[in-house]
């Protein structure tokens, strides 16, 4: 397959360009950053180029860009600010644009990445059956922009997949985030790591496994809809330290309770992965 990769340089982006070349898949990627873009390991088995997708795309870009068999659009700027009204604003009107061009130019094939967030406060296993309730601005965006591009559909046929993502540890994350802070802590040598209670229950996978399941649902091109992205098994957040912590043979103790929970989202939730799963099967 020939596939369109935007946001390639980011924390999913760099592992899925990996794992569909890894594939044989030939792979254009899509990135504001080159001098980023050049740091990859896959930079020179790739054709690369240096756009702003919520910019006005030249027609010459944009008959190229629909002479792929399919798009993997992860781009998304403003994360993980979950509460700006800039991803209502603009990157939901801006994406669907750039999609629609894609598509009317004759783009059969869209994969993009949504959120678990797009549940809002649901607790417990989440299955795609679910009607979603998002509550944050950039749920709200991601849930919209799904819906826009469903109407599009009814318009211009062509074939849609949904992913949702839960949570994803790994390299290239978000220094910002709790495996990444802890894995800082562990080497400065701190005899202490603050966090929340750690009670809470969520669903964890590696990014590259993250990655490799995205691969796989772009390369199937009979099925499209919503899927879930996820490990189907919960886990609380102090297991997940702690199991961390001992696969590093670090001494640094957890701190539970420093900080509080998270107000977007609920104290216990998982994904289904029974949908994604089944594919595998066939």
């Amino acid at each position: 397959m020939k596939v369109l990769v935007t946001g390639a340089t980011g924390f999913v982006g760099r592992h899925l360009t990996a794992s569909l070349l890894a594939h044989g898949h030939q792979v254009t990627t899509v990135a504001r950053d080159e001098s980023k873009a050049r740091s990859m390991p896959w930079f020179s088995r790739v054709q690369f180029l240096a756009t702003d997708l919520h910019a006005t795309l030249p027609h010459a870009q944009i008959e190229a860009f629909s002479q792929h068999d399919a798009l993997v659009h992860l781009a998304w700027p403003g994360l993980p600010n979950y509460k700006s009204l800039f991803h209502i604003d603009q990157n939901l009107p801006a994406d669907f644009r750039f999609i629609r061009t894609l598509v009317e130019a004759g783009l059969p094939q869209v994969l993009v990445t949504g959120t678990c967030f797009e549940y809002g406060m649901q607790s417990g296993c989440l299955d795609e059956a679910l009607q979603t309730r998002p509550g944050n601005p950039y749920a709200l965006a991601k849930d919209g922009l799904r819906r826009h591009l469903q109407a599009l559909q009814q318009v211009k046929p062509f074939r849609l997949q949904w992913a949702r993502l839960f949570y994803m540890f790994g390299k290239g994350q978000n220094p910002n985030s709790l495996l990444a802070q802890l894995d800082r802590a562990i080497e400065a040598g701190d005899e202490e790591f603050r966090m929340s209670g750690g009670e809470q229950l969520r669903d964890f996978l590696p990014v590259s496994e993250v990655a490799e399941r995205l691969a796989e649902l772009v390369c199937n091109t009979d099925v499209e809809g919503i899927f879930n992205i996820c490990s189907g098994e919960p886990i609380s957040v102090r297991r997940l330290v702690e199991q961390h912590i001992a696969e590093r043979g670090a001494n640094i103790r957890p701190i539970l309770g420093h900080y509080p929970y998270p107000d977007y989202e609920p104290m216990a939730f998982w994904g289904d992965s029974h949908k994604f799963m089944s594919l595998r099967k066939q």
